[in-house]
């Protein structure tokens, strides 16, 4: 796992990195399928994506993890939790992209670091730094600053935040690999997904094999830009130190950032101008926070 990994590899690194740009990446994607439902994307998602991880679990010898977990009520129950937060949190970032809130969608995903950390010290009993806690009031007071600029609550950035957050908690209960985990996942999200996919087709409201076939192509493809940055994660953060992980999580956010305002040219008004430059001021606290803890003697 990540947290007993001493040194950075250049595999880990690559595989990282390449995770990250794919997430960062993945809102143009979802843009060409902005027509289409965000329920029915959230549905291929995990129709397309059960077949990629099941194979790649089959192809390295992990079934009898899921044997194990198939037989064991509460870690499917524990299963059937992480697949409601992720669901959640797809279905509420392909609705944000769809309707111009990707700055959202990235402030959602600056923050969650801070949130995970808060979220230690809440449930945990982690001891938080001064700088920790400095990092997490900082992006707290921007969230305030956007609310009253703004005259509303920024809802899909709390709404990531809190979903993608309760998920890596929640993961981290889950006692399988991350890979039988998301395959679980998907399996349990897999019934209902089927089940919408089909009836949208039979009352002919889905985009599914209908009309242009590009977005069924676009739709099956769902599977793999979902998947495959996942797998590169899981196998970087193997070969990664925890400090590496979490200052290379910031690529993400920041080309859904520059995606959203140089290439969907979303408003970034006066209110986003005070409040990135804080949540940006907040990740430099947590960065050296975490850098400070890594250089500790064990």
């Amino acid at each position: 796992m990540a947290q007993s990994q001493d040194d950075d590899t250049p595999a880990g690194f690559a595989y990282a990195v390449s995770a990250y740009v794919l997430w960062g990446g993945l809102p143009i994607y979802l843009k060409a399928l902005s027509h289409i439902s965000p329920m029915e994307i959230v549905a291929h998602r995990v129709i397309w994506s059960l077949p990629i991880i099941g194979v790649l679990i089959w192809v390295t010898g992990r079934t009898a993890d899921l044997k194990v977990a198939l037989r064991t009520p509460r870690l499917m129950a524990m299963a059937a939790l992480t697949a409601l937060f992720i669901s959640v949190n797809w279905g509420v970032y392909i609705w944000a992209i769809a309707n111009e809130r990707a700055l959202d969608g990235a402030l959602g995903y600056y923050i969650n670091p801070l949130f995970s950390i808060f979220l230690g010290a809440v449930l945990l009993g982690e001891r938080l730094s001064r700088l920790q806690w400095a990092a997490v009031a900082l992006a707290a007071l921007a969230v305030v600053v956007l609310t009253v600029e703004e005259g509303r609550l920024p809802w899909v950035a709390l709404a990531l935040m809190l979903s993608w957050g309760g998920y890596a908690f929640c993961k981290r209960k889950l006692p399988v690999g991350p890979n039988q985990g998301f395959f679980l996942e998907v399996a349990l999200l897999c019934v209902p997904a089927f089940a919408y996919v089909t009836w949208l087709g039979a009352t002919g409201s889905g985009s599914f094999l209908v009309g242009v076939p590009w977005d069924s192509w676009l739709l099956v493809g769902c599977g793999l830009v979902t998947a495959v940055p996942l797998i590169l994660y899981v196998n970087g953060a193997k070969l990664l130190r925890l400090s590496t992980i979490g200052i290379l999580q910031y690529i993400a956010p920041t080309l859904i950032f520059l995606v959203a305002v140089f290439l969907f040219n979303e408003p970034f008004g006066s209110a986003r101008m005070i409040a990135f430059p804080m949540i940006w001021a907040a990740l430099v606290l947590y960065s050296v926070a975490l850098f400070r803890q890594s250089r500790r003697p064990t």
